[in-house]
């Protein structure tokens, strides 16, 4: 009998996601695992045990986890889970580890060898274990079709007998992975969209895509971006002209969705109360921040807002989940593709190799120890939360010094013309 690798089904209520599918159960099985999947696992996923059973997975309980080699999740196990799984059982799932320092420390306690898969690192050799794009690919969609839904109204300009539907006009603040399938999807859906982010790369990335760009593009606008690729924060100057601009352009819109993350902090403030109270009756911000704080002042997570002024804040919690169907397919590619590295394909057994650089960038806990530099110290002392990035670090509060930064926008503001027939497409 081979190693077994142990799928089970996801305890939180909010996490409609499964770790596996018939597809990633087949290729499973082609390198030498025994698979067990956990009744019901993927019920909330639309696949059935019959689907998992089909493909050559043995369907189980909960308890068969004690048996496992391998355990594959979407997300971090509780407590409770880690008491029967088998120490030097590789864990692999979205551990999500900042400001959950006693989690991290529990992990290593169960002597797991546990990853997290949100911390693969953006290099070609892992874009297909890329978890963090996989899904934010589809809460980026799947934000357009919730702002369209609240929108009540319809998105394509429509020319009837009767007159013509006026085309919605959406704005995207951030352009990740998240913000790119936003606006190709409320393209798609004829709305006229505009996009703004603070890294000058985004500005083609835009265009591609057929949406027009917005941003104060300056010298420093044209240095705002890490090695990493993420945003960085900008001087008082800058967020004042760039403030001015967006608070402008927002208050025209129908529907805003914002997308801005920056790993490990709080999400920064984009949009605030005056912006909001600026806008239309019946326009609409979705705010796919909301798990870490939130880009928009009046969210809740796992509510729809509305405010005194009849504007819509949608707040979802685990955005991806809401399409659980498509999400759990993509992650359980991308789990596959990674753990497929970990094997060695003569003896078809588990075979980590610690100076691998995608092992060293994921790996949590290994032999009772926490091993990931940025967490080592979590089982002595309590990591403390980072303060959250106040409102002006990539949008400012207009309402600060609105004359001033209104003319100073003025001056050096640009919204890029219609995209030519020239841009490139992207991937």
């Amino acid at each position: 009998m081979g190693q077994t690798v142990f799928i089970p089904r996801e305890l939180d209520a909010n996490e409609p996601r499964v770790a596996a599918s018939p597809d990633t159960v087949k290729r499973l099985a082609a390198l030498g695992f025994d698979v067990v999947v956990e009744t019901g696992a993927g019920t909330r996923s639309r696949i059935p045990d019959e689907e998992f059973a089909k493909a050559g997975a043995a369907i189980g309980k909960v308890a068969d986890v004690a048996k496992a080699d391998v355990v594959l999740k979407v997300r971090r196990p509780g407590d409770a889970e880690l008491k029967s799984y088998k120490p030097g059982a590789a864990v692999i799932a979205i551990m999500d580890p900042y400001g959950n320092d006693a989690a991290v420390a529990a992990l290593a306690k169960a002597g797991v060898t546990a990853f997290s898969m949100e911390f693969m690192p953006r290099i070609t050799r892992a874009q297909s274990m890329d978890v963090l794009s996989s899904q934010a690919n589809l809460a980026g969609y799947q934000a357009v079709i919730d702002g369209a839904s609240e929108y009540d109204r319809a998105l394509p300009m429509m020319m009837t007998a009767a007159g013509t539907v006026p085309a919605a006009k959406v704005f995207i603040m951030g352009v990740g992975v998240a913000g790119l399938q936003a606006i190709a999807t409320a393209r798609r859906l004829g709305a006229v969209v505009t996009a703004t982010d603070v890294r000058p790369a985004a500005k083609e990335q835009v265009a591609s895509l057929g949406a027009k760009f917005l941003a104060v593009e300056d010298e420093e606008f044209k240095a705002a971006e890490t090695a990493g690729g993420y945003a960085k924060e900008m001087s008082k100057e800058y967020q004042a002209k760039q403030a001015a601009l967006t608070a402008e352009h927002i208050a025209k819109q129908d529907i805003v969705i914002t997308t801005a993350l920056i790993p490990g902090r709080p999400a920064p403030k984009l949009v605030s109360a005056s912006m909001v109270a600026s806008m239309k009756p019946g326009s609409v911000l979705v705010d796919l921040a909301v798990e870490r704080g939130g880009n928009v002042e009046g969210a809740e997570a796992g509510k729809v807002v509305t405010t005194a002024n009849n504007v819509k804040i949608v707040g979802h919690l685990n955005v991806p989940g809401r399409i659980a169907a498509s999400a759990s397919l993509l992650y359980a590619r991308n789990l596959f593709a990674f753990l497929e590295t970990l094997v060695d394909k003569t003896t078809k057994t588990l075979a980590i190799n610690r100076d691998d650089d995608l092992v060293k960038a994921t790996m949590l806990t290994d032999g009772g120890k926490i091993v990931h530099p940025s967490f080592a110290k979590a089982d002595q002392q309590p990591r403390i939360e980072p303060a959250a990035i106040p409102a002006k670090t990539m949008v400012a509060d207009a309402s600060d010094k609105p004359a001033a930064a209104k003319k100073a926008a003025s001056r050096k503001s640009a919204v890029s013309k219609s995209p030519s027939s020239k841009s490139k497409g992207i991937a």
